[in-house]
């Protein structure tokens, strides 16, 4: 089972220009009847970069952006997990003595305590925390 990461999320929504090994993951998952797990950190995450873009002014991306949001919360409604008493614990460990990359770290705490593969590009960030990692970019 696996955990994806706010990149490998947000790399599909390129359609065509998508990385070829994310698109040929996310293609195993289906033939495979695999399931991947998203937190509600990179929820946040996706969040987030709707509301920059809005900010910003570009009310037009912001709601192509606010639609494919809700697209993904709709199909991994069942598939959302929690950032829980048990993962905090979890986290406050990983943030000693490295503190840098706090959400990453939120991420990896859910991927450990679910015992998920995570599915990133940016395996660097997550090296140390001990949770197994996927990286469909390379």
């Amino acid at each position: 089972m696996y955990l994806l990461d706010t990149n490998a999320v947000s790399e599909l929504r390129k359609g065509q220009r998508a990385n070829t090994g994310v698109v040929e993951f996310f293609d195993y998952l289906t033939k495979n009847a695999k399931q991947g797990f998203i937190s509600v950190v990179t929820l946040g995450e996706l969040r987030r970069g709707v509301e920059l873009i809005r900010y910003r002014g570009d009310k037009s991306q912001a709601g192509l952006l606010e639609d494919w949001l809700n697209l993904i919360l709709e199909e991994y409604s069942d598939y959302l997990l929690e950032f829980t008493a048990e993962e905090s614990q979890v986290w406050g460990r990983l943030r000693v003595p490295h503190y840098e990359n706090a959400l990453d770290k939120q991420i990896a705490a859910t991927a450990l305590t679910h015992d998920l593969t995570l599915v990133t590009r940016n395996v660097d960030d997550f090296a140390d925390s001990g949770v197994r990692l996927l990286n469909p970019f390379e």
